[in-house]
């Protein structure tokens, strides 16, 4: 058995927190060394089997952080219930991965069953990120209750045939305008050259999520300077369909359905055949995440082995008619680790947990978390990992389940994947500097940290009025005052509440700092 003694570090807010489930006279505050022989984790694995307790991976994971590992592995389509369950039980673990800000954890948090983390994290130096946006945004009014893990907070691209950019001597557009003269070309200009008239501009699919759950349409009107789902004006949150920006880019995107340059079938078009067009010549550019390139890539290298570079290329996020970059980040996490009071009953023991912790999210764990066994599941070539082609499946999926434990908070702890060939690494690459370039420019959601009781209850309907609305007005079933009438609409069913109580509690936040 791995046994590490764990010796405090300074203490940051000593004697400050009520600690659930601490028997009288407890003293939270003492700094003297706490034992940690194993650590509870309950996760999801989102593979056929879970992993299994002595997998390579797992016992290389327990030699770097000292201590042996007890993990409770969930299927993902469960995991929610299983979360709810384990709660309300006597076997709670000591630490939890939770996929998100749900209505049940937020309330389990602000009722004291989780440790608030946000004057720890500072102490440990692979727990303190370098993502101050990010860990705002993951947490609940401010208080943060999890390590969060990390996700690309930049990942929003135009992607574009660029047989047709060369076949009409275009560039790649760098602004919104360009984006509307590009598809204009592609829609009118035969750019395929076969003398039809059977090609259009844009790719959009029926989109299934709502507004603010980043569409080709959310980016566009970000790009325009609407902000991101809320804005901040002169030190008040305002929603972003509310702004005059908003209105200005959902009126180019009707414009660009009503002049033809985008697949006539938008509002029902399946997303799962998002690539369809692109691969077979009948659209010419896609507003979605950048990694969908690599995807497109390798299915016409499948199609194309010889020429198959000559059809994809990449721009990042657009400039808006002014030549300011407003660019879509996303949310930048998918849940945290968060650990429960009902285990972990003391500073002490809070600080031991936190201290395995910062060493799961250490280079050396990391290598291990997110790329497996050297040699095993993976080489390294030019400090990039190669997958061992003839790893077992069962290797492969326990390292896919072990990254869901990994956090990156302060960048991502491993090696890049090395691409097949040296054109797809070259794309990969340059995708990755845009990304970088973007996020200097990202418009992050300024009301992300802040839970809504209205919003938590009534959400979903509220923002069904304003996606419903902006897809009528698209497609010509409403005019402008028809979505003014669905935004006041908005407001007085529970919107006007939402506002009233984001904005208490931005102004509270704001009031500390």
């Amino acid at each position: 058995m791995n046994r590490r003694i764990l010796t405090g570090i300074g203490l940051a807010t000593a004697g400050a927190l009520a600690l659930a489930g601490c028997s009288a006279g407890q003293d939270s505050s003492s700094s003297e060394s706490a034992e940690l022989t194993s650590l509870s984790i309950m996760a999801p694995f989102l593979t056929t089997n879970a992993p299994a307790a002595d997998s390579d991976v797992q016992q290389a994971l327990e030699k770097v952080i000292g201590v042996d590992l007890d993990i409770n592995w969930v299927p993902n389509a469960s995991y929610e219930d299983k979360t709810n369950i384990t709660l309300a039980g006597d076997s709670i673990p000591q630490v939890m991965v939770i996929q998100g800000k749900t209505p049940g954890f937020v309330k389990n948090a602000q009722a004291g069953a989780f440790w608030e983390l946000t004057d720890y994290l500072d102490d440990y130096p692979n727990l303190k990120t370098n993502l101050p946006a990010v860990q705002a945004a993951s947490s609940i009014n401010g208080k943060v209750y999890g390590i969060f893990r990390a996700r690309d907070a930049m990942r929003a691209a135009v992607i574009i045939r660029k047989d047709w950019l060369a076949n009409l001597g275009l560039e790649a557009p760098k602004t919104i305008d360009d984006l509307y003269e590009v598809a204009k070309a592609f829609t009118q200009n035969d750019p395929d050259g076969n003398g039809q008239n059977d090609t259009y501009g844009l790719i959009i699919p029926k989109w299934p999520g709502s507004i603010g759950s980043n569409s080709p349409y959310d980016a566009i009107e970000v790009w325009s300077g609407a902000g991101n789902l809320w804005k901040d004006v002169d030190g008040t949150l305002e929603p972003s369909f509310e702004q005059p920006e908003w209105l200005t880019a959902v009126k180019f995107e009707k414009k660009l359905i009503s002049e033809g340059l985008v697949n006539p079938d938008y509002a029902t078009f399946d997303s799962a055949k998002w690539n369809e067009p692109f691969l077979n010549g009948k659209g010419g550019i896609i507003i979605d995440v950048h990694s969908r390139a690599g995807v497109i890539t390798s299915l016409l290298k499948e199609s194309n082995p010889d020429d198959y570079e000559n059809f994809v290329t990449v721009t990042g996020n657009l400039a808006n008619s002014d030549g300011e970059l407003n660019a879509l980040p996303t949310a930048g996490y998918s849940g945290f680790l968060a650990i429960p009071k009902a285990q972990v009953r003391t500073e002490e023991q809070l600080r031991a947990v936190l201290e395995v912790l910062n060493e799961m999210n250490s280079p050396e764990a990391g290598k291990i978390i997110n790329n497996g066994i050297e040699g095993v599941t993976y080489t390294v070539e030019d400090d990039l990992a190669v997958a061992v082609d003839d790893a077992s499946q069962v290797d492969k999926d326990t390292v896919l389940s072990f990254a869901q434990l990994g956090t990156n908070v302060n960048g991502f702890q491993g090696y890049l994947p090395k691409q097949p060939t040296e054109f797809e690494q070259q794309m990969y690459d340059e995708r990755l500097k845009i990304q970088d370039s973007d996020l200097e420019h990202a418009v992050y959601n300024p009301a992300a940290p802040y839970v809504s009781a209205t919003y938590t209850a009534q959400g979903a309907q509220l923002d069904t009025i304003i996606s419903d609305a902006r897809i009528q007005f698209l497609a010509g079933q409403l005019d402008e005052k028809g979505l003014e009438d669905a935004i006041a609409r908005w407001r007085s069913s529970g919107g006007e509440a939402v506002a009233s109580e984001i904005n208490e509690l931005y102004q509270a936040d704001a009031a500390k700092k």
